[in-house]
């Protein structure tokens, strides 16, 4: 039985990981979130192959998480934009970041979100956007979509109970 690929399952999870989990890709877009948009700049702060590079971020322009934006004619220079679906990817980063520093930065954090206004730590969290309360275990729990297949349906069904 031949496996479906990952980005063709009904998973968000899965197609979630299809386009963005390997680690070369999350961390361009790292990069530019911190600002960076030109391929010598990503190159010099990831220590990247050129051809890897490339091919990342050609992948992210596919996938709609960057523009290519030519800046120069000669020689051609294109800069990578972070588009509407990639700044969504944010929220994704800062919950790796919250993750990193509280299980494996036993040496400190070394990346720390702050609050602009006020200069304080925060620490993100996911929250219900109806009401503002932070998604736990106790309250919430995963539950089948309307495009649910079945055997989801009976997965869910299990975590449901725990």
């Amino acid at each position: 039985m031949q496996k479906k690929p990952l980005g063709e399952t009904p998973c968000p999870i899965a197609r979630t990981a299809a386009r963005v989990a390997d680690s070369w890709s999350v961390l361009i877009l790292r990069e530019a979130f911190y600002g960076v948009t030109r391929f010598d700049e990503f190159q010099q702060n990831l220590a990247i192959a050129p051809n890897m590079l490339t091919r990342r971020l050609n992948s992210l322009v596919e996938e709609g998480m960057l523009e290519r934006r030519q800046y120069c004619d000669r020689p051609p220079r294109s800069e990578y934009i972070l588009t509407a679906r990639g700044r969504d990817f944010r929220q994704v980063l800062l919950a790796m970041l919250a993750w990193g520093n509280k299980h494996l930065a036993p040496e400190g954090e070394s990346v720390q979100l702050t609050n602009r206004r006020t200069g304080v730590r925060v620490e993100p969290v996911l929250v219900d956007a109806a009401n503002g309360r932070p998604v736990t275990d106790a309250d919430y729990h995963l539950a089948p979509g309307p495009a649910a297949s079945d055997r989801v349906r009976q997965r869910l069904s299990r975590s449901a109970e725990a």
